[in-house]
């Protein structure tokens, strides 16, 4: 990844570039990563989350138009935020799952293939991190939105996300053509989105089977523990900025555990 930058469109393949939003933080990371999709030679485009409701990420985005369509990995406000706002200023459909976030388009399906700037886009339904949460596949890459990020891990969040389907959806993006580039919602792009989703699986059953040890523990005085003492044995040697959002996936974890066969 070249040198981080807020305002520059940076061109990653030959259909996607980025626009940094200037909005970073623990869970941001850099910030969100707005994506402009378009076949080489195409005079419109297709915008994946266009972020924060920020003016002016709003008008860097809006100088890529004509924008044939708006489209959303999840409802989280560091991505959906500007959306509606963004729709209207480019007059564009913005589509989404979650109804919330439509502006004059329809829902996004399984499977679906949107036809737009010259391009292919495939919806992958990819629930987990929240309930809405979909990706779109390239013939190239994969948008990840927050399923698989560019640096660490994501949280499978409350009080809509299940680990059950989070790890489904990683499943479904490990068994991608290998070397598929991943263009995530935060983070540097990945040269192979199967290696990361592979290594998420990985991350996620370590981290079960540590929960699982840390709740045998803390119950054995009887008392049913709670998500946050789980949080403060298993992410001991995590920064405690992000405790919160362990608790999230610490919560996720245990009713995974709880319905468990």
């Amino acid at each position: 990844m070249s040198e981080l930058a807020y305002g520059v469109l940076r061109q990653v393949t030959p259909t996607a570039a980025v626009l940094l939003a200037e909005n970073p933080g623990v869970m941001t990371l850099d910030g969100t990563n707005t994506w402009v999709l378009r076949a080489p030679g195409s005079s419109s485009c297709v915008v994946v989350d266009p972020g924060p409701l920020d003016a002016a990420h709003l008008g860097r985005i809006a100088d890529q138009a004509p924008v044939e369509v708006v489209l959303l990995t999840h409802g989280h406000p560091d991505h959906s935020d500007g959306a509606r706002a963004f729709g209207r200023q480019v007059d564009a459909p913005v589509r989404s799952v979650d109804p919330a976030f439509r502006l004059g388009g329809r829902g996004l399906e399984e499977g679906e293939v949107i036809e737009a700037a010259g391009l292919s886009i495939r919806v992958l339904s990819t629930p987990g991190h929240t309930a809405d949460s979909v990706c779109f596949q390239l013939d190239d890459a994969v948008l990840t939105g927050d399923t698989v990020l560019g640096r660490g891990t994501t949280v499978v969040a409350h009080p809509d996300g299940k680990l059950g389907d989070y790890l489904a959806s990683l499943r479904q993006l490990a068994a991608l053509p290998p070397n598929t580039i991943g263009l995530p919602g935060h983070g540097p792009e990945l040269p192979d989105v199967v290696a990361a989703a592979t290594g998420y699986l990985a991350h996620r059953e370590q981290r079960l089977t540590q929960v699982k040890a840390a709740v045998e523990h803390l119950a054995s005085d009887g008392a049913t523990p709670t998500p946050r003492q789980v949080v403060e044995l298993v992410y001991a040697d995590v920064d405690r900025s992000l405790w919160p959002a362990a608790e999230w996936s610490v919560r996720a974890q245990l009713e995974y555990l709880l319905h468990k066969p």
